[in-house]
């Protein structure tokens, strides 16, 4: 508890971060930000995807996957 209690004050540093004018979008900004980000776009595009080729397929007439 004495770690969660007694650790240093990171908002400055996150306030100069955010606000900072450097032309990156704010989800874009933090050191972990990529790590969160890119599995997070090749799920919602492997999504997409997906449904796409199955709208295609039931166009088609076909009613399943495969």
């Amino acid at each position: 508890m004495p770690g969660f209690v007694y650790r240093e004050n990171r908002v400055p540093h996150y306030q100069r971060l955010f606000q900072k004018n450097d032309g990156v979008r704010q989800w874009h900004k933090t050191p972990r930000s990529k790590m969160m980000l890119y599995p997070y776009f090749a799920m919602l595009g492997l999504g997409f995807s997906g449904a796409f080729y199955g709208m295609c397929r039931m166009v088609m007439g076909k009613k399943s996957y495969f």
